[in-house]
């Protein structure tokens, strides 16, 4: 298969609801991780919207509405905290820390229900969070199907102890 066959079939490949990893990708068209990489980069380069999640690739989101929340808590509160979102309907796209030598630090995250905060706890579970640079503060991009979904992801954070109000 010619490289610019396979970067079309991987693009169809992406417009799956699960993201796939390069590993996965490599196995399915027999080259190696590295050229899935390159192959991923230029896709980017020609205007794909593709993440990398620590599940795999996946297209952007672009479905609802844009919104984004400041919180602040322990590594403990994760769960809770990303429960409160998926539980609204809501997409976590990211998790971004303001770091005082780096700037802007952001993780990928693309979670969409229970099954995928479960997974990323799980994933998680031994590693210290981007939140832990910043004593807990942190900001979330979510993807959610309503401003009143949006709403009660704030009211529930506000709730738990979760979100971050002050200056």
């Amino acid at each position: 298969m010619k490289a610019e066959e396979r970067r079309k079939c991987i693009a169809q490949t992406l417009t799956a609801e699960s993201p796939i990893s390069a590993t996965a990708l490599a196995g399915q068209f027999s080259v190696s991780r590295q050229i899935i990489v390159g192959d991923i980069a230029l896709l980017r380069a020609a205007g794909m919207d593709i993440v990398a999640t620590p599940r795999g690739y996946k297209l952007g989101e672009s479905r609802g509405l844009a919104r984004t929340v400041a919180c602040v808590h322990t590594g403990e509160e994760t769960e809770q905290e990303l429960l409160a979102m998926v539980d609204n309907g809501c997409t976590v796209i990211d998790v971004v820390v303001d770091h005082p030598l780096y700037g802007q630090i952001t993780g990928q995250l693309s979670l969409s229900s229970r099954y995928d905060v479960r997974q990323f706890v799980e994933k998680a579970r031994n590693t210290a969070p981007l939140s832990s640079l910043t004593a807990g503060v942190h900001i979330h991009h979510l993807r959610c199907p309503s401003e009143e979904a949006y709403q009660r992801v704030c009211r529930d954070l506000e709730a738990l102890g979760l979100l971050y109000t002050q200056g």
